[in-house]
């Protein structure tokens, strides 16, 4: 990619085992802790890899993280389930009715819906602990707003095409909202600094305003 990037692409017939190819190789290489790889950039399709130039060529960083790939691992670690409080309510939710319309089903149908799948972290992107998630369920799949919001609200979860997304801070954006959760997703004084990391499981509650209200005090 540059003088000091190496990015590996990777096919496969889902975006499930495409994602686990991605994790699986951003995990060999975090820990094989090779000198001189300064950081490590996980997307749905690729992982890009940031290394010093003055440590390393090309060809031959490249052979050291087939080896690191290519070498016997234990069993992964199963990655953690995290449950999100959402709440639909009309204000938390300014585009749902245009999904549901979209969509044919009525509010309760697609909340239903929406929360009855389990969505997995691809990567973190756009903003500091933005994750964005796979698992939509196709018939609730939409475009982006064709005009970009100036403002989106903390904790806004959103639909973006075939994704589902989660502002981590308050910032313009063009996804579809459909709720919000009160939880803080991301926190620069927390370890780690992201309430979601990559392979992690995302399951989402339903909660009415007083439960938002509530859980927004912790």
């Amino acid at each position: 990619m540059s003088d000091s990037a190496l990015l590996a692409r990777f096919d496969g017939p889902t975006p499930m085992e495409v994602q686990a190819q991605v994790t699986a190789l951003f995990d060999a290489i975090r820990e094989a802790s090779i000198e001189g790889v300064i950081n490590l950039h996980p997307a749905f399709r690729s992982l890009l890899v940031v290394y010093n130039p003055m440590r390393w060529t090309p060809p031959a960083l490249l052979q050291r993280l087939e080896e690191a790939g290519t070498r016997p691992r234990p069993a992964a670690k199963r990655a953690k389930t995290v449950t999100l409080p959402i709440c639909f309510s009309p204000g938390f939710a300014p585009d749902l009715p245009r999904v549901c319309a979209t969509a044919g089903l009525e509010s309760g149908e697609a909340i239903a819906l929406f929360t009855a799948r389990a969505y997995r972290v691809a990567f973190l992107g756009f903003a500091p602990g933005f994750p964005y998630l796979l698992g939509l369920p196709p018939v609730l799949a939409m475009p982006r707003r064709a005009r970009p919001s100036t403002h989106i609200p903390a904790g806004s979860v959103g639909i973006a095409g075939d994704q589902t997304g989660i502002y981590p801070a308050d910032t313009p954006g063009g996804w579809q909202i459909i709720g919000r959760t009160p939880l803080r997703l991301f926190d620069a004084e927390r370890e780690p600094m992201s309430l979601l990391l990559p392979g992690d499981e995302v399951r989402f509650v339903v909660i009415d305003e007083p439960g938002y209200e509530e859980l927004s005090q912790w």
